[in-house]
């Protein structure tokens, strides 16, 4: 019974994490070099993430550049960036890129508040999906009496609550990078 509160709690912290990660991907107006994390690059016929191009720097609060190990590769990668379509217009540098973040409207903001309140709700779906999973191997034990059956299925409802509070506060915190001017 405590390996599947265990598992249960570490299925959590995955989705918390997932959840996390995908915030990063919504941009909050500031420079984020995670923003360019599904950049792929066709690098000598192969789809390579950029970031193992080159590195990615912030030198202003709005502005990424990005300096590729191999200087041939900078028309593939400012190639890349275009087809992402995240949103950024790659300016070549010659020996680098600079990507200008564009202040974000109000609109934005507003459409990008949205998108991270349906990115809560899906961790909020994949913590319920783990809590009755759980639940459903608690059932399946034959050897623990009912009241440990009912215990069990206490202490994965707090779990869940727990993590539901944690999916609440980095949505308020998400909401309100997003929403500061």
């Amino acid at each position: 019974m405590d390996e599947i509160l265990l598992e249960t709690e570490s299925k959590m912290q995955a989705a918390i994490q997932n959840m996390e990660k995908r915030f990063t991907n919504v941009r909050a107006g500031r420079a984020n070099p995670a923003i360019l994390d599904g950049v792929m690059v066709s690098y000598y016929g192969t789809d390579t993430p950029l970031k193992q191009l080159a590195t990615i720097s912030v030198p202003e609060a709005r502005q990424l550049m990005i300096k590729p190990f191999d200087k041939t590769s900078i028309g593939a990668i400012e190639k890349a960036i275009f087809e992402a379509n995240i949103g950024l217009t790659p300016n070549n540098l010659g020996d680098s890129i600079i990507l200008n973040i564009p202040a974000l409207t109000e609109e934005t903001r507003k459409e990008y508040v949205k998108q991270v309140k349906q990115i809560a709700e899906e961790g909020r779906i994949a913590l319920r999906n783990v809590r009755q999973e759980a639940n459903n191997d608690i059932k399946k034990l034959e050897d623990i009496t009912e009241d440990d059956k009912k215990d069990a299925a206490l202490d994965i409802q707090e779990l869940i609550n727990t993590y539901n509070k944690k999916v609440d506060e980095l949505l308020k915190e998400k909401e309100q990078e997003l929403l500061q001017v």
